[in-house]
């Protein structure tokens, strides 16, 4: 168990939040059997990798940024709607798509980080180099509460001014 004694309210937040995006990635990549998963930021030009989960051994890494026109993600700032295929071989809108072939990606999942002022943040990406059965209604309701519940804690986040220690009492100033 962590000794919380030593570490200030800031070190503990930080903690919890690298430990809570590591579990939802875990948890996204493990219920659709795929072994990559990442949590990214865009803007209309790049996509960002913030969080990273590759037991795929894909190359992405925390930071990594690529141009938004090279990643599948992208097409969310678009049309923010999941994109979800269980197999780029028999999905008529992807078969012929040049990204899953240049990346050799049989399968993922893309579901945009939204704002409750509408606002793209970015996505959760899955994806794996073999079909994968993710069709199933209750697993993408799954995965979009997750990424919902994610959204709202990013964006409190965001909204935080500044958090301060004061006699081992957290304070968050919110604008």
């Amino acid at each position: 168990m962590l000794d919380n004694s030593r570490l200030s309210c800031e070190e503990m937040f930080v903690i919890a939040e690298i430990e809570s995006i590591s579990n939802l990635l875990k948890v996204a990549t493990r219920l659709t059997d795929m072994r990559f998963g990442a949590i990214s930021h865009m803007t209309d030009t790049h996509w960002t990798a913030c969080a990273v989960h590759d037991e795929l051994d894909f190359g992405i890494a925390v930071g990594d940024a690529f141009e938004i026109e090279r990643m599948l993600c992208g097409e969310l700032r678009v049309n923010p709607h999941p994109i979800i295929v269980g197999d780029v071989r028999s999905d008529s809108n992807y078969f012929d798509h040049n990204i899953p072939k240049l990346y050799g990606i049989e399968s993922f999942v893309s579901i945009p980080i939204v704002f409750l002022d509408g606002s793209v943040f970015g996505s959760l990406c899955m994806l794996d180099y073999a079909p994968k059965k993710i069709d199933c209604p209750r697993v993408i309701d799954v995965l979009k509460a997750t990424v919902k519940l994610f959204s709202i804690a990013l964006e409190l986040r965001q909204k935080s001014a500044c958090i301060a220690s004061s006699s081992g009492t957290l304070y968050l100033k919110v604008n």
